[in-house]
């Protein structure tokens, strides 16, 4: 397991930090950190609705196979990915560790 992420069965768990209301929406990789962009506002849990929809199409699942875990009001989250259909290419080489 690294900082990040780890496998849960098919599962994928990612720990991140999400910056909200940024130009783009965008996920990558800052040294041992997952960083996630989001265009969303902080506002009325828009930004954690944006957030899961955004790693659902990152990762080729429904939207309701994105789930916030932790960090409800926080810019530190825990989301689940259930069964990952895809690996977006920006971590693809940090993911090779799945059981």
């Amino acid at each position: 397991m690294t900082a990040w992420h780890r496998w849960d069965g098919a599962d994928l768990l990612l720990r991140l930090r999400v910056q909200p209301r940024a130009s783009r929406d965008e996920l990558r990789l800052e040294g041992d950190r997952l960083r996630v962009r989001i265009t969303a506002p902080p506002v009325d849990g828009a930004a954690n609705r944006h957030l899961l929809r955004f790693l659902a199409a990152e990762f080729g699942v429904a939207p309701s196979r994105a789930t916030l875990l932790r960090g409800t009001s926080g810019r530190e989250k825990e989301v689940r990915i259930a069964a990952p259909a895809r690996i977006p290419s920006s971590i693809a080489d940090s993911l090779h560790d799945r059981h």
